[in-house]
């Protein structure tokens, strides 16, 4: 019973890396599609060509509450990684 305890743990471990590393490219995406305040990295990677397109205030907001969630979540992800670490669980 243990050997199975033990297996499906290390599949859980599994499940949260590969939701870590999903969450870790979306979050990079909506950061980069901010609109920028001015002359920063933003514009570099294409932030002025978006400047109509972000104008939208509802836009904007949704953008950041997706934002903030997807972090909350990444955040979560890697606290509970770091103690399936600290107490050697999953294999």
């Amino acid at each position: 019973m243990e050997v199975q305890l033990v297996s499906g743990l290390a599949v859980l471990k599994l499940v949260i890396q590969i939701l870590l590393v999903i969450l870790s490219f979306l979050l990079t995406l909506l950061i980069l599609m901010h609109k920028g305040k001015g002359g920063g990295l933003s514009d570099m990677f294409g932030g002025g060509l978006t400047q109509n397109a972000g104008s939208s205030g509802v836009a904007e907001k949704n953008l950041n509450r997706w934002t903030v969630i997807i972090a909350l979540l990444w955040v979560a992800l890697i606290i509970t990684l770091d103690l399936f670490m600290k107490f050697n669980i999953g294999g």
